[in-house]
């Protein structure tokens, strides 16, 4: 391919997907490197992309809206035999014809179902999948009643109770549920769930998961496992003055040790399981759980795999952080060693899936709680734009990721190389030739026990930035994809899991995306700092309804932080801004946003209490806190959700990006717990605030 004129490669490049120019962050015009295209096309140029067998009278997915007439071109010169086959295996309607147009007729019901041909003349057959889906997604009763309701949004890890162990769980999730439900909000929105490596517990992004389908085992509130806290052997093992001397070195610490806490909780949960394998076969648990393996099927048995031999390899070696790096014999589930481990270790293989038994049950514990406490929406759960090149997604299905490449975001004015996010893209391709079964596959796994679904960086539904493996971002290129086909998908599984969609659509959005996904129904996300021009803060009354409006974000800093430009002396002091004259650049430009707000506040009667409107006398306080609090509720958005770091007004942030081992990302806790959270006067007041602009 390196030999190849360099028009032969652009019109490659094109054919396969892949943008040859894009505007960047200076709004010029910006071409595509020869080397960058080269790169990227050798990426897509997969063994398991090339045999694909190509469909020759169909194309393998066709995609109709209900209650429409649809029609289907088929490639076949001659008479043909034409069968619909639903979901459920029923033939819906057949017939023989020799013109190409094939009627689909509009009484089809929503689902995914079969088109067979057979061709009379070349006695030959193929299959297609029609999948039929609604135009919107599905929305609660109180959204489509234009209904005003509130949230927080939370990183689970960072909650604290008076008897955790050193992380957040599901035990303070049921609690905060039980909080948030009773001050009137609405939802609690939480951080990708997804599960991360279990032999390496410092791997600890939430936005790097191992597995999108899986989830995240450490999330397991162990003193609510009956066969832990009904288990002698458990608790003497828990009451030893080692364990609660390390398991009270794990509360008090000011940042999750997740190695400590990963230790407890397995060795807690190894004991526990021991109690658990002398069961009756009939008793409910023992049922729940193996029907819970059968649904799982091969996916969830790769997952347990995964972990299992993981935990075997790195026992003894730190540094066997993932499949790249394992012996060649295990870089593959499908390799014949990988095999004899798992016919050789079927007992630990078996307590990974019961961890994953246990996390899904107590999460749709927590859930089942919401919709007793009548919130409207409950949970909403975080999809992350893609995995780990090390993890168990990968290692179960090579042939559908594209390893020479990773996704990230183009160069800007705060990071003029980039972001390499180090997440292997799927191959379209081999997508597509699937008819889509794995991204519906994560659609449904990431819409249980949930109300809502939020999608990490869904401009990637359209295009994602694409970067040859082990360059930097900057030599990159996007790589695009059929939005229309991924978006009725989303429309048809949110329908059928009774889950509403919020995209998170923040940087640089395409145009063409925006439209889409507001007929769509998937609901924008917007950022109160960012809601401004030329430090104009856009008024409540003028903020998209169909959208989530939030003070801040997970990857910005918090409000004490904005207000106080903490985020920029810790940006300074781990490296992310080495320019001074670019600092004071953006420290002069906060200046002029904080003013902005500040008389947006004054614009908008956002204060009880005479306030200064001198944006460099006012420091953070509760009436500013209000203020502000008051002011995003007063947003014309469905949605708005809030941080408990605000209330309590902490100024570190969760996760600074582009640093990794120069700040302890996704590790910070809250500055209190949740049972001194709901006694503070003024977390009460800051709440009180907004649920009296939108009562439940």
């Amino acid at each position: 391919m390196q030999n190849l004129p360099l028009d032969d490669i652009k019109n490659n490049a094109m054919r396969a997907g892949i943008g040859l120019s894009y505007h960047n962050a200076f709004g010029q015009n910006q071409e595509i490197n020869e080397f960058t295209l080269t790169k990227l096309l050798s990426a897509l140029n997969t063994e398991a992309a090339n045999s694909i067998q190509p469909l020759n009278y169909l194309e393998p997915v066709y995609i109709g809206y209900v209650g429409n007439h649809e029609q289907i071109t088929v490639n076949i010169e001659g008479d043909f035999q034409w069968q619909i086959i639903l979901e459920n295996g029923e033939i819906f309607a057949h017939g023989q014809q020799n013109w190409k147009t094939l009627d689909i007729p509009c009484t089809l019901e929503l689902g995914y179902h079969s088109l067979k041909i057979h061709s009379l003349d070349d006695n030959k057959t193929e299959t297609a999948s029609i999948i039929i889906t609604p135009h919107r997604c599905f929305e609660q009763n109180e959204l489509v009643s234009n209904k005003k309701l509130w949230g927080v949004c939370v990183q689970l890890y960072t909650l604290k109770s008076e008897s955790y162990w050193g992380v957040g769980d599901f035990g303070c999730l049921k609690q905060l549920i039980h909080q948030i439900a009773s001050k009137g909000g609405a939802y609690i929105g939480l951080n990708p769930l997804h599960s991360l490596f279990p032999a390496n517990p410092e791997s600890a992004s939430p936005y790097a998961p191992s597995s999108r389908k899986w989830i995240n085992v450490i999330y397991i509130d162990v003193d609510n496992v009956e066969d832990f806290k009904n288990n002698p052997q458990a608790q003497k093992w828990f009451n030893d003055s080692t364990i609660q001397s390390i398991l009270a070195e794990a509360r008090n610490a000011e940042y999750v040790n997740y190695t400590q806490v990963q230790y407890l909780k397995k060795e807690a949960l190894k004991i526990a399981f021991e109690q658990f394998l002398t069961r009756a076969e009939d008793c409910p648990s023992k049922k729940s759980f193996q029907e819970f393996k059968k649904k799982g099927g091969q996916s969830l048995y790769q997952q347990a795999a995964f972990d299992a031999l993981h935990e075997k390899l790195s026992a003894n070696d730190i540094m066997q952080w993932g499949w790249p790096v394992w012996d060649k014999q295990y870089s593959d589930f499908h390799q014949p060693a990988v095999q004899a481990f798992c016919l050789g270790h079927t007992q630990s293989i078996d307590f990974y899936t019961w961890l994953q038994w246990l996390a899904f049950t107590q999460l749709d514990e927590c859930y089942e709680v919401c919709k007793d406490l009548n919130m409207p929406i409950g949970l909403y759960r975080d999809l992350a734009v893609g995995v780990g090149e090390g993890g168990a997604e990968i290692w179960g299905d090579k042939a559908l990721y594209c390893l020479d490449a990773s996704v990230g975001a183009p160069p800007d004015i705060l990071g003029p190389q980039g972001q390499n996010w180090g997440l292997p893209p799927m191959h379209p391709k081999v997508l597509y030739n699937r008819a889509y079964q794995p991204f519906i596959d994560l659609l449904r796994a990431n819409m249980q026990s949930c109300g809502a679904l939020r999608m990490d960086h869904v401009m990637g539904l359209l295009r994602l930035w694409w970067i040859p493996y082990g360059e930097t971002a900057d030599k990159g290129a996007y790589m695009h994809f059929n939005v229309d086909h991924f978006l009725a998908i989303i429309a048809l599984e949110s329908h059928r899991n009774q889950c509403m969609v919020i995209g998170e659509d923040l940087g640089t959005v395409p145009p063409e995306i925006v439209d889409k996904l507001h007929y769509k129904g998937v609901y924008s996300y917007k950022v109160v700092y960012f809601e401004n021009n030329n430090n104009y803060f856009i008024d409540p009354e003028h903020y998209k309804q169909q959208a989530i409006a939030t003070i801040t974000t997970h990857d910005l800093p918090t409000l004490s932080g904005y207000w106080s430009k903490y985020d920029f002396d810790l940006g300074k002091e781990v490296g992310v801004y080495k320019n001074e004259d670019v600092l004071h650049q953006l420290s002069e430009d906060r200046n002029h946003k904080k003013q902005g707000l500040l008389d947006a506040l004054h614009r908008k009667g956002c204060f009880d209490t005479h306030f200064t409107g001198n944006a460099m006398e006012a420091d953070m306080s509760l009436s500013l806190n209000k203020a502000i609090h008051k002011f995003t509720a007063l947003t014309n958005a469905a949605l708005i959700g809030l941080q408990p770091e605000d209330w309590i007004l902490t100024k570190t942030p969760v996760n600074i990006p582009g640093t990794s081992e120069e700040y302890p990302n996704w590790r910070r806790k809250l500055g209190c717990t949740i049972e001194e959270m709901f006694t503070n006067r003024e977390v009460h007041e800051v709440i009180d605030v907004v649920n009296t602009i939108r009562p439940r």
